[in-house]
């Protein structure tokens, strides 16, 4: 196998080959991961095939069954479920939906997410994991349409994040319920806001007249992990949480508006019997959520903090890198359609080992939004990181910006008044492990091309797109810190079955065997392989006829190879990813298997049931991962 370094090297030569957009489009360029080759036009299939020396595992074609598929040689075991008791003392799952608020403040929280892994020794771990959200449908038995207020707070209560350890057996990671780090944060959780909007006016609501002090956490996405052993989780789609029994006469602020937040019955009937939720009486309520919350996953007694200098939108994940000089940049994506990509970095620097100082590394720093150039329709080119920074850039009094508080609370308006690029959906970030190349899905965008302020073109190439790609970025001199990067697209997802030499069909190293559409999570492991995880359309049929249910695939960044690794059970998606130390042990998320009502009874079987859950993907000889 070749040597990881001298993979590193053979990636970052490659940086300079380019693609146009046209050549794209009438299909006469071939894909690399990291970035685009101008290889022979005849050459797609060739370049589709090439053999990596990362990708040491038999792909596994498309599925629509209801279970985890994994390669011959692979096995996958579920650790822990919805429901599942986390504690020593708290009862078993109960299928009835009649199990309290308190019993499931004990248990699993419901549709998992980002995670991460902590280890503590060599056979003992402690895991934290999101619990983005509820399907009332099978949290309640009567499916959320008689809500009390009991399970309204049963609802809040399989949001937010499960903290657990996990302690190796035999081989087998299993949950310890005895373990002291256990801890579930719910949406009930009181946390701690820092940084420029903490205690702000904006912040102040008549339940907490300091504006420093807001409860919960509430759909949680993805994550990051920092160097100093603290977990990052980012809340995304809060909108949803609010409404208000007030008929008529309630003003929606456009603030309010840009965030998705409606007076009215919300999604979730919170506001119903929690009046915190009811924007009627606390109007200033949904300014306290969609941060960056960092916890400490080794100490339950903690208070959760949100880090307001990072940016208030609808956050994917986090990806942190300690740049050469030593400070903290974190790369964030706002997950709706023609909205922006961030990037955080810290006022002070990291230093190992000072865990006082590195604790406050996100309190305080420079929050920017990216610009994308590019000549014609070229989907290669220059960027510019922006300052959102109040009293630069148009972030000032006569642009409705009254200090840096409004510019990090409405992030949005911000990155709009400064001109940044509308991207398709921006979701994980990763950074590979040579720490000069930084990749992010762009899932999805239905309103590329047909909103005025949504226009093709650059990483955005195609209209009305519904399959997705991966752009990359390098930061000048693999500096992080600088305001200027390069760009290109890493890959083009698509359905080559269905459309033939249009852009729909994707990029070159995607083929009929490999096609997916969605891609959603990603994330590398430490010998640089690109972990790609999918929410997309899983009706088989139309443009994703052939594409099966949602799935992980694997794609090597120097040869452009990528193959699938895993499929989902029915109506599932792929989300969530993390390693054991000895990347001996994947552990991956099954979030909302059966949404919606689809048959699916996984993962106990039978007529169970279906349960969101996390999976352990382990090799049948012990092996690493991949490898």
């Amino acid at each position: 196998m070749q040597r990881h370094d001298e993979q590193d090297s053979q990636f970052t030569q490659m940086v300079d080959a380019r693609l146009s957009r046209r050549r794209f489009l009438t299909g006469t360029a071939a894909v690399s991961a990291g970035t685009f080759l101008a290889l022979n036009p005849v050459s797609k299939a060739m370049a589709a095939k090439e053999s990596s020396p990362l990708l040491n595992f038999e792909a596994v074609p498309a599925s629509t069954a209801d279970t985890v598929v994994v390669p011959k040689g692979y096995q996958a075991t579920p650790l822990i479920s919805w429901g599942d008791p986390i504690f020593s003392s708290a009862p078993e799952f109960d299928e009835s939906g009649l199990q309290s608020s308190e019993v499931q403040a004990l248990q699993f929280g419901d549709n998992t997410d980002g995670m991460s892994l902590f280890p503590i020794s060599e056979n003992r771990a402690v895991l934290a994991i999101n619990n983005e959200y509820t399907n009332y449908e099978y949290l309640f038995a009567h499916q959320g349409k008689a809500m009390t207020a009991d399970d309204v707070k049963k609802a809040q209560a399989a949001h937010g994040v499960t903290v657990v350890e996990i302690v190796k057996q035999q081989g087998q990671w299993k949950v310890d319920r005895s373990g002291k780090r256990n801890r579930r944060i719910t949406a009930n959780t009181e946390m701690m806001l820092t940084g420029p909007a903490a205690g702000h006016d904006l912040m102040k609501t008549d339940l907490d007249p300091s504006g420093l002090k807001p409860l919960g956490t509430f759909n949680n996405c993805a994550n990051g992990e920092t160097p100093w052993g603290t977990y990052l989780t980012c809340e995304e789609n809060f909108h949803g949480y609010f409404g208000s029994k007030q008929k008529g006469g309630v003003s929606i602020s456009a603030d309010h508006k840009r965030y998705g937040v409606k007076a009215g019955s919300g999604r979730y009937q919170w506001h119903e019997s929690d009046e915190r939720f009811d924007i009627s009486k606390h109007p200033k309520e949904p300014h306290r959520f969609g941060w960056v919350v960092e916890i400490d996953p080794n100490d339950p007694t903690s208070t959760p903090l949100k880090r307001t200098a990072m940016g208030r939108f609808k956050h994917e994940n986090a990806a942190l890198v300690i740049n050469g000089d030593g400070h903290v940049v974190v790369y964030m994506g706002d997950d709706e359609r023609g909205e922006h990509l961030y990037k955080f970095v810290s006022k002070d620097r990291y230093e190992a080992g000072n865990t006082a100082l590195n604790r406050n590394l996100l309190e305080e720093g420079t929050l920017y939004v990216a610009k994308f150039g590019f000549d014609n329709d070229d989907v290669k080119g220059e960027g510019q990181w922006i300052e959102l920074t109040f009293g630069k850039n148009g972030l000032t009094k006569e642009n409705g910006f009254n200090d840096q508080a409004e510019v990090v609370t409405f992030a949005r308006r911000a990155a709009t008044q400064v001109g940044a690029t509308t991207m398709d959906r921006p979701e994980w970030v990763a950074i590979h492990p040579d720490e000069k190349h930084v990749f992010c899905t762009l899932t999805n965008n239905k309103n590329r091309g047909v909103k005025e302020n949504q226009p093709v073109g650059g990483p955005n190439p195609r209209k009305e797109n519904h399959y997705g790609q991966i752009v990359r970025w390098m930061p000048t001199n693999g500096d992080h810190t600088k305001a200027s990067f390069t760009w290109d697209l890493y890959l083009i997802a698509g359905n080559p079955m269905v459309h033939k030499g249009t852009p729909y069909a994707g990029s070159a190293n995607i083929e009929v065997d490999n096609m997916f559409n969605s891609p959603d999570g990603i994330g590398f492991d430490k010998a640089g392989r690109l972990w790609i995880q999918t929410d997309g359309n899983y009706s088989n049929k139309g443009d994703f006829a052939g594409q099966g249910n949602n799935q992980m695939l694997c794609g090597d960044p120097v040869t452009g190879e990528v193959r699938r690794f895993l499929t989902g059970p029915i109506a599932c998606e792929i989300t969530g990813l993390t390693f054991s130390a000895d990347q001996k042990t994947m552990f991956v998320g099954v979030q909302h298997p059966g949404e919606k009502g689809k048959p699916s009874h996984y993962p106990a079987g039978g007529n169970s049931k279906p349960r969101s859950t996390v999976v352990m993907i382990t090799r049948e000889d012990g092996g690493v991962i991949g490898a």
